[in-house]
């Protein structure tokens, strides 16, 4: 080859024509671009490329004139390798399907693209389950034999690293690895390998196995730091290269038992060093490939744990995937299988999902505030006229609720920008623009098939306890700052009138009520005006039952002492309205008879009543209220008479045989529907437009009262609570929408959602020193704070599947939308819009060594309370459960007996107050679970101590519920916490796979929650 050498791309991008003449137009040679690769030399001075042939042939030398030709020969080489090409076709062909969502049946089943379906056929799970996206490509476990000891007496500690090159790349990229197996020479790996459904790979994918052995497993730096995807992984004092070998994802899945025995060699392809097999893992099937029906579940033998306790058709059939995917995005799956006390294999699928509820519940939270502070601030100005100590008072307070809506609205208008991942990092939880975000919220679910339960999902939602980060914790958290605060109402004279928080709580109810009901009222009348003009009895009739029900509802939101005493003091506060006798009355949460006690026109008013003005006319407000009553009895017996004479005229034209002067009597009536019924019904509005404008003012003055008392300190509280809350009720609803999706065919849960509620259980890692007793402390009230969040079920009619919130502050409404076909799986009552109850409880035990020294030094007095109280809601909650729902509508809950003993268990282990005690955990989760609930497991950052907590439950499940074998329990969880999904959540936050422990710390910890050695280390949280 020399400067005169051409390259000529052919038509079909298979061939290369090498010409050695440029005045010559004969080709001098064909080479056929197939199963080849590219190697081009990095060093400046060399100017060539080699085409490398996997068929045997000998290497192609081609050298170019200089170095900018060599670059674009290996270039123009790299584009024109047809399976190179086919790949990226492939990938594009998927990418459309997807988008289009157009994949029929068989191109679903089918395991990929390329391949043909006889051979690449879709495994299938027993019980039917189907492809989604959530289902990985490929799976398949890892064993060794005979391995190569470097020296005679060296006992290896091994581990393989997967590694992947693609068709038609040179690069390899890192992939997997397995867990450390000790002192063996044959060696069984636990950690499988797991390709999800949108990984690249087809049959020419290779896949390179490379065996290492551990000398030191706390020096094992390699396998946790992150390296370059191009850059070979080094070689150190911590471990040594035994071997490895190179096999094609076509020839695994098309052999004929589906395994691959491998030869381990040299580097160099020489010396053997023993063998590795490969084995084809179908989820669902045992070891030698054949579905294990050794077993089957029968009512009697169901797990008294199973979280989804139906098939798992439901959880991820086709027509479930739009809302599934609506919610969680970019999975991370591991895969593992362990063995059985009696001998069998347990597949066990672990996979982690983010959530995109992360930031979108808490953009609907914020644009609800913005609303609702709007109105407020409106409201506040529509008082009328007020006397100048009012009057300034109400300016200040407008003037600082105009600076937290600017300050709401710039939060809203940051958010709306964030184009990052779909969670908040650890590392994040300071950052002001993402307060209101969760922490890491993610989806752990485990799905296990044993030879005794066949697919079974346990999930668990895992995230940071919500808390005010950014704010700090200084002066403590939401509970400690409420209670001063109030004390501070309570003991300190303000230049206002002191409303307890029950009745500034009432005092927002009723302007919700206000807003809810009055337009409501306004529709029934149009309703049933328009059923009078129509002369449709039975519409009418439906009509004025919907309105009467809305007016009584109405007419009792209203009849409270709360409006009547604060028309008083709004009465008192308005120019010239001083009164002639002003008294002070008992300090109480009652507005009760009132004892006089001074004469003072600008008399401070701090107690939880209302002056009495001699002049006032206290039955003004009676005689308004009462008159909605009586225009809604006057409509009620106009319909009344209408009917009858609609009724009596029938039975004329019946009975006369002359039908027209029957007729014209009926028309002559039917006419005067309306007109007879339409004064009426203004008269009805009328009355309750009265009522409102009264009702707003008077409730109004209540809150500008409780804003006024501790400006500016009501509003940063309430912008703390709302942060809280915001973090609460994004990682709610997720579980929420999990939950109901795994069990839409269980009509026992379903009847438990709208029969009793849905418990949501909490478990809390804090500890009870130094700032995370203010994040506790946040979190107790957020989580209490969630009790009043309610849940509404409706039919999509879009493909926006997000949930919507409406309501206001302490009275949210969440409506969560399905698809079509999985809303008519609904009870019928959930169909009619029954709102559904959440009882959240939180069970909190701190495990570090900042909770001995609170236990040792400090004070623990907070988790105490918090778990006591707890625990009367809990048993609050298993009494209604006992009482409303039938003993055999949940098969697994027959066992009544137990569920008490676990209470009475609960309440022994939280009465004892030991240390450390994390039995209190263990029984509350399993309640949860017996319960139907729904399991939350947080720490301060949900990555190190939850990762511990999450891991060592899904293998206590395995154990007590799959006979997972004992002499694996501390296996099976140094492979979880080693290579499963919680390490990579770790890798996800902080860019580092090392837990934030170190050996000082783990002393303190239980011992179950202590990670392998070599997992752990110095990192940021």
């Amino acid at each position: 080859m020399n400067e005169q050498t051409q390259l000529i791309q052919g038509s079909k991008s298979e061939c290369l024509v090498v010409s050695v003449s440029l005045q010559s137009c004969e080709a001098s040679e064909l080479v056929i671009l197939e199963r080849c690769c590219i190697v081009e030399f990095r060093n400046k001075a060399d100017v060539s490329v080699v085409l490398k042939f996997q068929s045997g042939e000998p290497d192609l030398y081609l050298e170019a004139a200089s170095r900018s030709d060599c670059a674009s020969w290996a270039v123009a080489l790299g584009k024109a390798n047809s399976e190179g090409l086919r790949n990226k076709i492939q990938q594009l062909q998927r990418l459309i399907m997807e988008i289009k969502e157009e994949k029929t049946a068989d191109e679903v089943q089918q395991f990929l693209l390329s391949a043909p379906a006889d051979n690449l056929a879709e495994p299938k799970i027993t019980t039917g389950l189907k492809r989604s996206v959530i289902e990985p490509k490929l799976e398949f476990s890892l064993a060794c034999k005979d391995l190569v000891a470097p020296t005679r007496d060296r006992k290896l500690n091994t581990f393989v690293q997967i590694t992947v090159v693609h068709p038609g790349e040179q690069n390899s990229t890192r992939y997997a690895s397995t867990e450390i197996v000790e002192g063996t020479r044959d060696p069984l790996f636990l950690t499988g390998v797991t390709f999800p459904s949108d990984y690249p790979i087809c049959e020419e994918t290779k896949i390179k196995l490379t065996v290492y052995d551990v000398k030191d497993k706390s020096q094992d730096t390699v396998r946790t730091s992150i390296l370059s995807e191009n850059k070979d992984p080094r070689t150190d004092i911590a471990r040594s290269f035994l071997g490895c070998a190179t096999f094609k994802v076509g020839e695994l899945v098309k052999s004929k038992e589906k395994q691959l025995t491998l030869s381990l060699r040299s580097s160099d392809g020489g010396k053997t060093f023993g063998t590795i097999d490969v084995s084809f893992v179908k989820m669902g099937e045992t070891e030698d490939g054949e579905a294990d029906h050794s077993t089957t579940d029968v009512q009697g033998q169901k797990c008294a744990l199973v979280y989804e306790c139906t098939s798992l058709e439901n959880a991820n059939s086709k027509d479930n995937l739009p809302l599934f995917n609506a919610v969680l995005k970019n999975p991370i799956c591991k895969f593992y299988r362990f063995p059985t006390s009696d001998n069998k294999w347990m597949c066990v699928r672990e996979q982690m999902s983010e959530s995109t509820l992360s930031f979108h519940i808490p953009k609907e939270l914020i644009n609800l505030h913005i609303k609702e502070d709007m109105r407020r601030n409106q409201e506040l100005k529509e008082l009328g006229e007020l006397a100048p100590h009012w009057d300034n008072m109400r300016k200040s307070v407008i003037s600082h609720c105009e600076q937290m809506l600017t300050l709401y609205q710039n939060m809203l208008t940051e958010l709306g920008k964030y184009t990052g991942s779909s969670f908040k990092s650890s590392c994040s939880k300071g950052e002001k623009t993402l307060e209101f975000v969760p922490i890491n919220l993610h989806l752990q679910r485990m799905h296990v098939h044993s030879p005794r339960l066949k697919d079974v999902l346990y999930d668990v939602i895992t995230v940071g306890a919500p808390a005010a980060h950014f704010q700090g914790f200084k002066n403590g958290g939401l509970q400690k700052l409420l209670n001063k605060f109030e004390s501070e109402r309570r003991n300190t004279v303000y230049q206002c009138i002191y409303y307890s928080p029950e009745n500034t709580a009432k005092a927002k109810e009723v302007l919700s009520n206000i807003n809810h009901l009055q337009p409501l009222i306004s529709s029934h009348t149009d309703v049933l005006l328009n059923s009078a003009r129509q002369h449709l009895p039975d519409s009418l009739k439906n009509s004025l039952k919907m309105l009467s029900e809305t007016t009584e509802l109405f007419v009792h939101a209203f009849k409270d002492q709360l409006i009547r005493s604060a028309l008083l003091a709004l009465y008192t506060a308005r120019p010239g309205g001083v009164p002639k006798k002003t008294t002070v009355p008992r300090n109480s949460a009652e507005e009760s008879v009132d004892q006089p006690n001074q004469d003072h026109p600008s008399q401070v008013k701090r107690q939880d009543s209302i002056p009495h003005h001699s002049e006032y006319d206290e039955e003004e407000w009676d005689r308004v209220w009462a008159n909605v009553g009586k225009s809604l009895n006057c409509i009620i017996a106009m319909v009344d008479r209408l009917l009858e004479k609609d009724k009596d005229s029938s039975l004329t034209k019946e009975d006369e045989n002359d039908p027209s002067p029957a007729r014209h009597a009926a028309s002559h009536i039917s006419g005067d529907w309306y007109e007879q019924l339409y004064p009426l019904t203004v008269t009805l509005k009328d009355c309750i437009g009265e009522v409102v404008t009264r009702a707003k003012q008077s409730m109004s003055f209540v809150l500008l009262q409780e804003l006024a008392c501790s400006l500016p300190q009501c509003l940063m509280l309430t912008l703390r609570r709302d942060i809280v809350f915001s973090q609460a009720l994004a990682g709610l609803v997720c579980g929420f929408i999990i939950k109901l999706h795994s069990s839409l065919r269980d009509q026992g849960f379903l009847q438990q959602l709208h029969t009793v509620g849905i418990i949501v259980q909490y478990e809390g890692l804090l500890s009870t020193y130094s700032e995370e007793i203010g994040m506790l402390e946040d979190m107790a009230v957020g989580i209490s704070d969630l009790q009043k969040v309610l849940f509404i079920i409706t039919e999509a009619k879009s493909d926006d599947l997000l949930p919507i919130i409406t309501g206001r502050r302490g009275h949210y409404i969440i409506e969560i939308k399905l698809p079509e076909k999985m809303f008519e799986l609904l009870p019928q009552e959930i169909k009619e819009g029954k709102l559904l109850h959440v009882y959240p409880v939180l069970f909190n035990v701190g495990i570090n060594e900042q909770q001995t020294l609170a236990e040792r030094f400090g004070d623990t007095s907070l988790q105490e309370s918090v778990n006591q109280e707890n625990l009367e809601l809990l048993k609050e909650y298993y009494r209604l459960f006992t009482e409303k729902m039938p003993p055999d509508c949940l098969p697994h809950f027959q066992e009544q007996n137990d569920l008490k003993g676990l209470l009475e268990n609960l309440h022994q282990n939280i009465q004892a107050k030991k240390r450390k005690n994390v039995e209190i955990m263990w029984l509350a989760a399993t309640i949860c679970r017996k319960l139907n609930g729904i399991r939350f497991t947080c720490c301060k950052s949900a990555k190190d101590r939850t990762s511990m907590s999450v891991t060592l439950e899904q293998c206590s499940i395995l154990r007590d519920e799959h006979q997972l074998h004992k002499d694996f329990f501390i296996r099976a969880l140094d492979c979880m916490r080693r290579e499963g999904c919680r390490i990579e959540n770790v890798l996800k936050n902080v860019k580092c796979r090392k837990y934030a422990f170190n050996m000082i710390q783990l002393m303190a910890f239980p011992k179950y929650y202590r990670p392998p050695e070599g997992t752990y280390g110095k990192a940021d949280t």
